[in-house]
């Protein structure tokens, strides 16, 4: 199995003191014991001293807590001085009034881990968070709320949410993780990108956001609040700006008391399934992190800095288990190079920077046509600091700065932290390429014996538990428990119905809110289609044999997530809801109030054959590959060494997977993409290891 190797560029962090300052400024205070946090136009304040923040994003619920020591030490060798986390509702609350804080969603460690590391910690709680999370935090029971409407001015959500955030930040002073106990959190957040959404929902959405606003500042943490992608945050909240660019395409809070902080600095894209591999350079960040300090920000914030794994169902929908792999950390947690050391050299860079970017008198100064300097000076102390921005995008050049000659090339930025020598060019990348390479394990290519089981019965109208007049909608049947959905019915046909020719054959039709589905008639596989993460909804058309009598129609719909965003997430819908049959004599057949049955989940869902309880619930047989809705298992001992040990799925094709019966998220190889054709294998099957000896996998090899 594919085995990790690990190519680091040795790194440096330079320290710098931070100032005193003077002037009014925005005050929190819990206790007398802890850091008091302000803010001014310039930045936030630790104990009245401004300070420049580099953080980024990792998130507890995307890697095992094993893991979270390493990845925290190397985002503070990165010169991080912050990490980001969202709390994700959802898998804390999973059921009402049912509480999860353990293991890999234990939150209260993840803190006191970056506290032990010296550093600081942004909280976004939201508790909407949508990064392309199932649902975007939000439970699902939250749906069955009556009246709900989610995100505005309701007072179903509002109770419920109100409630959830009171108990996160509970949680949190009674640990003492604000700064102002004491603890690493200086900054947090409520609600997430919700402007474009109070548009949608007019003078309801904007009463929403200001009792959101309030909500959370009578939660007396201490500490500021934030609103990501909200020009107006009411009140004394402080507005934030995600993007590519936001040194260029945001202008800042509209209260000039307020400091100008980027939340979410995209370090690639998150890939859906169907997808080509996400890239952003590492010279493009940097430029936008330059460009962004130079025009007064002084907090940037990586998203993500490590992605991680969608682990189980918890990716939204047509979302990939790999995210953010690109970062500056990749999916495992090893150094993306240049990316990750050519920030590192920026961080360094800035700091040499921070008293002028902090104190000093900006001014700007055009250069050539295109071509800037940005300085900032404190002529008193004999302090200056220049950047030289080239935006063409195309062209290098060579200017003149105060008598000196430099080169600037092409959609970059230099930074003179004497205004005299460049200490850092963004384009320029001293950083060591790395290339991430596999090998397999021996322990995984001895005693390679796999065993199946199979769902072989395809089930009936009579067999179903559900039987409605109708479809019913997918996510109201499964609560969201299970991706799979079985739609049955049966109908009688006269030889007359058929068509007289042997060379015509009937179309089922089958249209889908989301996101996929499977169709057999009479028990034989007739064809198979889906929806994008774009468009959802879908129409099935294949043909098919019927015969004279009693014919049966089993459709296995299928979900991968739940959607992230937007109005009115309560009401959005998948799995079927029309179905006819086109070519018969006479004419079309609607059979979408024929009478349905429904089935949620499949047999091995059900006994848990993933499990080792489970596993002995059915009978297992030698593997036969290929095989539709069959699930495959076998056994084999950890690799040795400390890599990261990840499982190789390329011969399967679209299912889930779990190891040590833990679902380790879908897989679906088989999805065709513009890099051209992957594996062919059109059903869904479910791939299953069960315990190992250690706590790794190894590959599956169908």
């Amino acid at each position: 199995m594919p085995l990790r190797v690990r190519l680091a560029a040795a790194a440096l962090i330079l320290a710098v003191a931070a100032l005193a300052t003077t002037g009014a400024v925005a005050k929190y205070e819990l206790t007398k014991n802890g850091t008091v946090i302000t803010y001014d136009r310039r930045s936030l304040m630790i104990d009245g001293r401004r300070e420049i923040f580099f953080s980024g994003s990792i998130h507890y619920t995307r890697s095992p807590p094993d893991q979270w020591p390493d990845l925290i030490a190397k985002a503070k060798e990165g010169g991080l001085n912050v990490v980001e986390t969202y709390v994700f509702w959802n898998i804390h609350e999973p059921e009402k009034g049912v509480y999860n804080f353990e293991g890999r969603y234990d939150i209260i460690k993840f803190f006191k881990l970056i506290q032990d590391n010296d550093m600081y910690a942004m909280v976004r709680i939201g508790p909407f968070v949508q990064a392309e999370w199932n649902h975007g935090g939000l439970p699902y029971w939250l749906r069955e709320v009556p009246d709900i409407v989610f995100r505005t001015n309701n007072e179903p959500f509002k109770m419920h949410m109100e409630k959830f955030v009171n108990l996160v930040v509970k949680k949190l002073k009674d640990a003492n993780l604000f700064a102002s106990q004491g603890g690493p959190i200086i900054l947090s957040q409520i609600e997430n990108e919700y402007q474009h959404l109070e548009v949608a929902f007019k003078e309801e959405g904007s009463k929403y956001i200001k009792w959101a606003a309030q909500m959370a500042i009578k939660t007396d943490t201490g500490v500021p609040w934030i609103m990501c992608k909200q020009t107006k945050a009411p009140g004394e909240v402080i507005p934030t700006c995600n993007g590519r660019n936001c040194g260029d395409t945001w202008p800042g809070p509209l209260n000039k008391t307020k400091p100008l902080l980027w939340t979410e600095n995209w370090t690639a894209q998150y890939r859906v399934f169907g997808d080509p591999p996400s890239q952003r350079s590492a010279e493009d960040i940097a430029f936008a992190v330059v460009r962004f300090f130079s025009v007064g920000g002084t907090m940037t914030n990586y998203y993500m800095y490590h992605g991680g794994t969608n682990f189980g169902r918890t990716g939204a929908s047509f979302v990939m288990p790999r995210y953010y792999d690109e970062a500056p950390l990749d999916e495992f947690g090893l150094y993306k190079e240049p990316k990750w050391g050519h920030l590192r050299d920026l961080h360094q860079a800035l700091r040499l920077c921070k008293k002028a970017l902090l104190w000093g008198t900006a001014t700007t100064q055009p250069l050539v046509e295109n071509v800037e300097a940005r300085v900032f000076e404190m002529p008193e102390q004999k302090v200056c600091v220049a950047f030289l921005s080239n935006h063409h995008t195309k062209d290098d050049t060579t200017v003149t700065f105060r008598g000196q000659k430099y080169f600037v090339p092409r959609h970059s930025i230099s930074i003179l932290p004497d205004c005299k020598t460049v200490v850092f060019s963004t384009q320029h990348v001293n950083a060591q390429h790395n290339q991430r390479t596999f090998h397999f394990a021996d322990q995984t290519v001895q005693n390679n014996v796999w065993e199946m089981f199979s769902e072989e019965q395809i089930p009936k109208y009579k067999q179903a538990n559900i039987r409605t007049p109708r479809p019913l909608e997918h996510y109201n049947l499964s609560k969201d428990k299970s991706d799979y959905v079985w739609y049955t019915t049966s109908f009688r046909l006269e030889a007359d119905d058929l068509p007289f020719r042997r060379d015509i054959k009937p179309v089922l039709e089958v249209a889908s809110h989301g996101h996929a589905t499977v169709a057999f008639v009479n028990d034989v596989f007739v064809g198979c289609g889906h929806g994008t993460k774009m468009n959802k909804a879908f129409l099935l058309q294949k043909p098919m044999d019927l015969k004279k009598g009693v014919n049966h129609i089993a459709i296995l719909a299928t979900t991968l997530g739940m959607q992230d965003s937007g109005a009115y997430l309560e009401k959005r819908q998948a799995g079927v809801n029309l179905v006819q049959i086109q070519g018969l004599n006479a004419g079309t057949l609607d059979l979408t109030g024929n009478g349905w049955g429904h089935i949620v989940g499949l047999v091995g869902e059900e006994k848990q054959i993933y499990t080792d309880k489970g596993m002995g619930s059915v009978g297992w047989k030698p593997a036969v590959f290929d095989r539709p809705l069959t699930w495959y298992k076998r056994r084999f001992d950890m690799p040795s060494g400390d890599d990261p040990v990840v499982i190789d799925m390329s011969p399967m094709g679209k299912g889930f997977l779990f190891v040590n019966g833990e679902g380790l998220g879908r897989y679906w190889i088989s999805y065709k993409h513009a890099l051209g054709p992957a594996v062919a294998a059109p059903l869904p099957r479910a791939a299953l290891l069960p315990e190992i000896e250690g706590q790794r996998a190894g590959a599956v090899r169908g």
